[in-house]
């Protein structure tokens, strides 16, 4: 067996079809995001602007989380210091914790390293606290949650992405005495479209089943306290399990369900992704706590967030570029080749300065390749200037039409 011959033919094929990822290194610049400095292979530097960034705020660089996450750091050290069931567990936890639980009005809320941990562990343990668990997730749900309902051994269902009729037919088929969850999203992060949040909570109601929900892409940026779609719309209260992140709108990092007592408690119990992980530092939750307290009384920055984003759909659309707009803050421009993709994502850093990562299969299907912007408060007019000037030179430097590009 030759294993570096395997290797090597894994890695030609994603160069082949223009998917192979590409890293580059960048230091973003505290008090001037979204600038950066980029570092080439070569060693030498360029300054360039980061426009892919989840940081979708600027709370990364804001005094009150950066404050905060000094004291932490001077009063108790680095690390936590093991698992939250060995000592990992400490006072910046359960405040924070304390500030999910308010922002979601719900009992509790329990912490994980990430989102992605917070989705796969809980779906994935799920079953073992509800026998005979049947999940309905939505198609175009998260990685995080098609690999948490893929590997908990209980039974799944698939159903069309927002199709409620295509739900309600496999709701139908199924025992009416199983007990039953539909995972779904707020926002959907590629294309930006929103969950029919109220229609599956009227399903769920009727077939007795539980709802849980992915906020990723929503807490902090809407709702009167950024708690999300469910929150803007009135509904949160019909969800039992509402899943977030720390790392996009709040700045820092980790993820969280927030949810009733004695769920929180069970998924605590039993799910290893809790309980075999090291607990966030100190400094981490403690930062993320300012972010979070002060995300529900700064609507500012939510609406300066959501005038950044009409203001760069609008002179894209007016270049006439084939914009996806479902009308979130999240800005995709298709492409629809991966070669053509990382091409375009190359000439925009190489000769403008400006970064923003290709977006190619898995993460999107085949066919629908595009560059995925995501403007911030911190994302002025002279930076939202400079994208669409470049963009504009590009869609007519490449020797591709816009007929090609949209096909």
């Amino acid at each position: 067996m030759s294993y570096d011959s395997s290797i090597d033919t894994a890695l030609a094929k994603l160069h082949e079809e223009g998917r192979y990822r590409t890293f580059i290194d960048i230091a973003r610049d505290r008090g001037n995001f979204p600038h950066a400095t980029w570092t080439r292979s070569d060693g030498s530097t360029r300054p360039v602007t980061v426009w892919c960034g989840n940081d979708y705020l600027g709370m990364g660089q804001h005094p009150v989380v950066l404050e905060a996450m000094h004291d932490a750091l001077d009063a108790v050290g680095a690390g936590s210091g093991g698992t939250r069931n060995i000592s990992g567990t400490t006072v910046y936890h359960k405040r924070l914790e304390a500030e999910l639980a308010d922002l979601h009005g719900k009992e509790a809320a329990l912490l994980f390293t990430s989102a992605y941990i917070a989705n796969d562990a809980t779906l994935s343990t799920l079953p073992r606290i509800l026998p005979g668990l049947i999940i309905y997730s939505d198609a175009l749900n998260h990685a995080s949650m098609i690999e948490g309902v893929r590997r908990n051994g209980g039974a799944k269902r698939v159903f069309r992405h927002n199709d409620v009729a295509h739900l309600r037919e496999l709701l139908e088929a199924d025992d009416p005495a199983a007990p039953k969850l539909i995972a779904f999203e707020s926002i959907y992060s590629m294309d930006g479209d929103f969950g029919v949040i109220s229609e599956i909570c009227d399903l769920a109601e009727e077939f007795g089943a539980l709802t849980y929900i992915d906020e990723v892409h929503a807490v902090g940026m809407y709702g009167p306290r950024g708690g999300g779609v469910t929150e803007r719309d009135g509904l949160a209260s019909r969800i039992d399990v509402i899943n977030g992140t720390l790392a996009k709108a709040y700045g820092v990092m980790g993820g969280y369900i927030a949810a009733s007592a004695k769920l929180c408690d069970a998924v605590r119990s039993y799910a290893p992704g809790f309980i075999f992980t090291t607990s966030l530092t100190p400094s981490t939750a403690a930062g993320a706590a300012a972010s979070v307290r002060h995300l529900k009384e700064d609507q500012s920055l939510r609406d300066i967030h959501q005038s950044r984003a009409r203001t760069l759909k609008m002179r894209l659309k007016g270049l006439g570029m084939p914009l996806i707009d479902h009308g979130s803050h999240i800005v995709p421009v298709h492409i629809g080749n991966p070669v053509h993709c990382k091409m375009m994502s190359d000439m925009l850093l190489e000769d403008f300065g400006i970064y923003v990562q290709p977006i190619n299969f898995p993460t999107v299907p085949r066919g629908t390749e595009r560059l995925r912007f995501t403007p911030s408060p911190v994302h002025g007019p002279r930076e939202i200037d400079a994208l669409v000037s470049a963009m504009d030179a590009l869609w007519s430097q490449c020797a591709l039409n816009r007929a090609d590009l949209s096909a």
